[in-house]
């Protein structure tokens, strides 16, 4: 079984990354959606050093998100937020699909606003659920199709790369159908990367809906719970992770559970009990990877975190 962590300021450190492999860490997730590889030549040299070698980019894919703040940015409940060309940058594919009354999930959901206005280039909006809201956060509008390439540049330029920086998986976020994960062994191919694994992100309608049109066409799957969630109502998560992963079961294909495996731990040195039995039924659903997110990348106990998971999954094998 592979155990994942990501890569973040918690973890960036040679002593770190040491013990979280002693602990069972197998492999771990860079996302590119905060920083290029040609930017993170530091955290790649650690990962070599300390002797991880599965090594996974999180590319940007079609997955939307704000742009670069300056520095985070409260949102006030019942205050304004202004999105786009008058506001906090994000796609503009976004700003022409939605429509006034439209809700908008900020930060995997943790933040939410309502469109008032769209008109100019700007979504006028105001906040329902507040929070802080940090650079390049996710944002997700529930129930509407935005038109977005497979690929960024920023993408195709990594997977230039991949092969040189020792990437052996690429997750491609929000896949929609088989074209998708097609565009991708593509452009692994024209980068010389053939033999680097495809792990297929299934975070929206469309891509429950494909399943079993790209089982085939995948290496891995990644049940991935954060825009899952958002997609769908939250009390029906558990239902549409249990049928994904019977699907993956019946194809022989392997499987990923990621999201909030372990969220306590981000400020939390033990996790709550739900949290243990969620590790341990994912591995008995059949789960071949776990990965940890936020735990690792910015959580205050990213070697326990690490430990917990895999020592929990254990149990289960």
């Amino acid at each position: 079984m592979e155990f994942y962590g990501t890569i973040g300021p918690a973890c960036a450190d040679l002593s770190t990354l040491q013990k979280m492999v002693q602990a069972g860490m197998t492999g771990i997730r860079m996302n590119l959606s905060h920083g290029s590889l040609a930017e993170h030549a530091d955290w790649l040299n650690l990962i070599h050093q300390a002797g991880i070698r599965e090594l996974l980019i999180d590319l940007q894919g079609p997955e939307l998100r704000i742009g670069r703040l300056a520095e985070p940015v409260f949102l006030k409940a019942d205050g304004p937020l202004l999105l786009g060309e008058a506001g906090i940058a994000c796609p503009a594919a976004l700003v022409e699909a939605v429509r006034p009354g439209q809700e908008l999930l900020l930060d995997d959901g943790k933040l939410l606003a309502r469109v008032d206005d769209a008109a100019g280039g700007t979504l006028r909006c105001t906040v329902l659920r507040g929070g802080l809201l940090e650079s390049r956060k996710s944002i997700a509008a529930p129930g509407v199709t935005i038109h977005s390439p497979t690929l960024t540049a920023e993408d195709l330029q990594n997977l230039n790369m991949a092969v040189s920086c020792g990437v052996t998986g690429v997750m491609l976020p929000f896949v929609r159908g088989p074209e998708d994960l097609s565009a991708l062994r593509r452009a692994l191919r024209q980068a010389g990367g053939e033999q680097i694994r495809i792990f297929a992100k299934i975070e929206n309608q469309a891509g429950v809906a494909a399943l079993p049109a790209l089982l085939p066409l995948a290496d891995q799957i990644v049940i991935a719970r954060g825009d899952l969630g958002n997609a769908i109502p939250l009390w029906e998560l558990p239902a549409c992770q249990k049928r994904l992963a019977s699907l993956c079961r019946g194809a022989g294909v392997p499987f990923m559970v990621v999201t909030q495996m372990l969220d306590s731990m981000c400020a939390r040195a033990v996790p709550t009990r739900a949290e243990v039995c969620d590790i341990y039924n994912a591995v008995l659903d059949g789960a071949s990877s776990l990965m940890l997110t936020g735990e690792t990348a910015a959580g205050r106990y990213p070697v326990e975190a690490m430990s917990y998971l895999v020592r929990t999954a254990r149990t289960a094998l």
